[in-house]
């Protein structure tokens, strides 16, 4: 779910690589479950609302939500209006259908980047293949990008098969496979170049927790909550992590804690 076109060039930093991470396909109970749990996610987001009012507020920096794959800004609409709300300058990609690594949506992408980057460094968003995208380009261009934040994204996933979105990739994959290229697997790659946080779920139904998670560091965290991967956008305890982590002030990163009161809605890290 990663490739990029041939072109893309990614200049990294001098750091120890990620360790090797394993895993398999969620179970089929998961998958199956994917829309009725997602139905939950969203009522959850409509009922806890009022809770949501007291999530930390932000600066006014610049804020970019990449879709997932098969998914367009329609459905980030309401992460989107949310992190509007908290006083954010927040852009959908605007390139319509996510139908993977093309030519034009990464050139789009990182055209995009560079026209908000200008005045000040973008918190990059990334559900699931969106996330994926949110990191590469951070590992392009680190000076233009202030945090990525990924959900449910399994850029560290070692074998596409162990992703239920892979017949669909693989269905789309003639669209941009003659001029993509694979970038290295993760694990041999150094540090992620900018702080880093990857909330993933247990109970994701499409791809394996296991590759949504990295090597924790000063500027790396992975967070855990309990939601279906099609309602990353929705669930209220994402909403909170994606609002607290994009209040901290440029320059002074720390790990995420729930306040008091809502340590129950994130499980215990793996």
């Amino acid at each position: 779910m990663s490739a990029l076109p041939s072109d893309a060039h990614f200049p990294l930093p001098d750091e120890p690589p990620l360790h090797l991470v394993e895993g398999q396909a969620p179970s089929l109970l998961w998958y199956l479950t994917e829309p009725t749990r997602a139905a939950v996610d969203i009522g959850q987001f409509a009922s806890t609302r009022q809770l949501l009012r007291a999530a930390p507020s932000g600066d006014g920096h610049p804020v970019l939500v990449l879709p997932g794959l098969g998914a367009t800004d329609s459905s980030t609409v309401t992460l989107r209006r949310f992190l509007a709300r908290l006083g954010y300058d927040v852009h959908g990609w605007g390139l319509g259908l996510n139908i993977g690594p093309t030519v034009p949506a990464v050139r789009g992408i990182r055209a995009l980047l560079r026209e908000l980057g200008g005045v000040d460094k973008v918190s990059v968003i990334g559900w699931s293949l969106g996330g994926i995208f949110a990191r590469e380009i951070a590992r392009e261009h680190p000076e233009l990008v202030r945090q990525v934040i990924t959900m449910g994204s399994p850029y560290a996933m070692t074998d596409m098969k162990h992703t239920r979105a892979n017949p669909v990739y693989q269905l789309l994959a003639r669209f941009y496979k003659a001029g993509a290229t694979q970038p290295p697997p993760e694990h041999t790659r150094p540090a992620f170049p900018v702080p880093a946080t990857s909330i993933y779920s247990k109970t994701d139904g499409i791809v394996p927790w296991q590759g949504c998670r990295s090597a924790e560091g000063p500027r790396a965290e992975n967070v855990a909550v309990s939601c279906s991967h099609l309602g990353f956008g929705y669930n209220p305890s994402v909403m909170w992590v994606v609002a607290d982590r994009l209040a901290q002030p440029h320059g002074y990163w720390h790990p995420f804690a729930p306040p008091p009161g809502m340590a129950n809605m994130y499980p215990k890290a793996a």
